[in-house]
Order: C-alpha cells, then structure tokens, then sequence
C-alpha cells in the first residue's frame, strides 16, 4: 500500500472520496446476473435523473479517449469538423485522421478559445457529418461556448459531439443541446480511471444504426441492444468501479447538480482571486475559463518541479502546464470533483507559505 499520497490538486486523476474507495472492496458479481442488471441500470437512470437528460447514457469500460475515437467511427463516415484550441482537443483531430476521416481543423491559438462564427465560417465552405468540439480544454483552461457553436452545427444538420472530460459533473451542462456527451470517470465525476461516459441522443443514434466500419467495442448500438435486453454490458465491465460510479451518483444526486455547480464556481473564485493578488496572469482569454481547472501564466518564473516537492512534503499536489510550449511556462490548479473551498484555501495558503520562504512575493 502507498502511504501519504498527496491530496490531489491535479485536473485528473482527482480524489475520491473514502465511502467510493471502499464500496469497491466489495465481492465481483457475474456480468450475466440480475445483480448486475441491478447495478448496471441504477447507474443509468441515475445519471439520466442527475444530469436531467433524456439522452440515451452508456458506461463503457475505458478512457475518455475511447469514447472519442468511437464518436467520430460512430457518426462520421468521412466529414469530420474539429473546433480545437489545445493539446487535448487538437489529440481528437489527430483521431480523426488516423481513423481515416477526411478531418478539417478549427484552430484557435493556445488560450484562446473557438468561437461561433469561426465554426460557421468553416461549415459555409463545406458540408460535414460531425463536428467534435471540445468542451473545456484541459491544457489551457479554457470553456468555449459550446451551446452557441451546436445551434451552428445544428442548423447546418451537422452532428455535434463535445468533449466535456474535464468538465461534466463540475460544470453545468445541458446534456440535450448536443448529440453526444463524453466525459471519464476520473475528473469532475471523482471516480477512479478507468471508466467513460457517453451520453447519446435519438438523432446520434440513428446515424451510428446506418454506419458501415464504425468498430465493435465502441458500437453505440450494440452497446444500448444489450442494455435494452437486459440492462447489461455487450462484454465484461470493470465490475468494482461500476460499484463506484453507483456511489458516486448516490453522492452527487444528494448535493444536487446545482450545488455542485455552485461549488465548483466557489472553488474558481478562490483560485482566480488568489492569481490577481499574488500577481500571476490567466492563460485563458478573459470571458473563456474553465470553471473546473485554473490555468495559470508563470509570470514569477518559479520552478513547478520544486513547488510540487515542497508541497508534497505538506500532502498535496499542483500541475505543471500541459504540452512542450506550456510545461515550463504555465502550471494548473485543479477545483474539481470532490474537493472544498477549504481544500483550495489549504492548498493556496500552502503555495503562499512556500513562495514567501522563496523571496518570491
């Protein structure tokens, strides 16, 4: 057993909470046993009641990223839109065209974020099957306007599928706005890695029904037959984080999706107004933060390396920043999943104490 891990301030893995760690403890049942179309449908209808979506909900047992690649084989025979403004976003094109996908980029620079009409202005040009958009990108910290981009997507009769990874379960989303939701377990959902998320509308559906090379583990029809069928699984799940999600959704339906939302803008606050008094800057463009995870300009050049020991030393971890460009000159504070205002206030009184000893401010 590891002992003294730091809590972690990081933008996944997140912590979990104790009752969600030892619930996974418990016996594995069969995946062919009504205890499982117990769990399996709880898990369902709860995240349906949770995030009040009629969207079809599918749990699949894999990275976020997973999900993704089987959205673009799922609901793109060719076409592919990508809106990306970051590293991860940019890694969703690069699925695209290893899948064969005949993919266009929207970029907007590092910081930035894309914007409505840079998405119109590409599908005035050309017809597409799909746009995937990111959500919140994890990289930069920046929340793009993603209602706004879908009723672009949707007037010009384009899919639109968001990667709300980072965000879904901190943010507040509006889960039938969009074709497709794909989030992982282990970010603002604060459950181990390992699981992912995609919630599917009617018309996402019925496109994957009349797709021809879309794959077999990622099938979103082969995936809700069975679940029609019996409530279980095409193939076997990870079983003990099935028991966790079904915790975690227990957990977050009693604070509400409201109260974890306010939460969550409370955690923000207190990291962005502790950046404006120490001195640093926002990555993000103004207008366009993520409301799950900070990124923050090195504007007193400290090193993040030693920060991090120093902080590890007082049971707690920050981020570097994300990418070759944004490693040594950003670092990231995580305020998602089951962190507090307290935590965050713990963490940054921390950071104060170190940068102080530091000659820094």
């Amino acid at each position: 057993m590891i002992e003294n891990t730091p809590k972690l301030f990081i933008p996944g893995p997140t912590e979990v909470d104790e009752r969600v760690r030892l619930v996974m403890a418990q016996r594995v049942i069969g995946h062919r046993t009504s205890e499982m179309t117990d769990l399996y449908g709880g898990i369902v209808e709860k995240l349906q009641k949770f995030f009040g979506t009629k969207h079809y909900a599918l749990v699949f047992t894999s990275s976020g990223s997973g999900v993704m690649e089987g959205t673009i084989r799922n609901l793109a025979a060719k076409h592919v839109l990508h809106g990306a403004c970051g590293a991860f976003s940019k890694r969703w094109y690069e699925m695209s065209l290893a899948n064969d996908k005949e993919a266009d980029l929207v970029w907007a620079d590092w910081g930035k974020a894309v914007k409505p009409e840079m998405i119109a202005e590409a599908m005035e040009k050309k017809k597409y099957e799909l746009l995937a958009q990111i959500h919140n990108e994890t990289s930069t910290g920046v929340r793009n306007p993603t209602d706004e981009i879908a009723k672009i997507a949707h007037e010009n009769d384009t899919l639109i599928a968001i990667d709300a990874v980072s965000s879904l379960g901190g943010d507040m989303i509006k889960i039938d706005n969009y074709d497709v939701v794909i989030a992982s377990s282990q970010k603002a959902l604060a459950l181990p890695p390992g699981l992912a998320v995609a919630f599917v509308s009617e018309d996402a559906m019925e496109r994957s029904r009349n797709m021809k090379n879309k794959g077999f583990y990622f099938d979103f029809v082969r995936m809700l037959a069975r679940y029609e069928k019996n409530k279980q699984h095409p193939s076997t799940p990870a079983v003990s984080l099935l028991y966790a999600m079904d915790m975690q959704l227990d957990l977050m339906l009693k604070e509400g999706y409201q109260g974890r939302y306010e939460r969550h803008l409370k955690m923000q606050k207190l990291v962005h107004n502790w950046v404006k008094k120490r001195g640093f800057e926002f990555f993000a463009e103004p207008g366009y933060e993520s409301v799950t995870v900070t990124t923050i300009k090195n504007t007193h050049g400290i090193s993040v390396k030693e920060l991090n020991k120093e902080l590890i030393k007082r049971g707690m971890m920050l981020s570097n920043g994300y990418g070759s460009n944004l490693k040594e000159k950003t670092f990231r504070i995580a305020h998602m999943g089951q962190l507090t205002p307290a935590d965050i206030m713990a963490l940054l009184d921390s950071v104060d104490e170190i940068l102080e000893s530091w000659g820094v401010y």
